[in-house]
């Protein structure tokens, strides 16, 4: 059986972490940031770890375990 292509497009979006936590910045922050209130930007800009249940999935998406 053939290896399994990694799905790039998951890979760009998520870094795993030292413990295996996938690490991945907020969306919305790209454009239309003028009717933002300042504390919503602020916390946008902290990155965010992805939920145990969805780490699985995006995990063998990577083909990382």
């Amino acid at each position: 059986m053939p290896k399994m292509k990694t799905k790039k497009a998951v890979a760009a979006r998520f870094k795993v972490t030292a413990t295996g936590k996938l690490k991945h910045s907020h969306p919305g922050k790209r454009h239309l940031m003028t009717g933002k209130a300042p504390k919503r930007k602020r916390q946008l800009n902290k990155p965010a770890i992805l939920s145990e249940s969805m780490t699985k999935t995006y995990k063998r998406l990577m083909c990382v375990e």
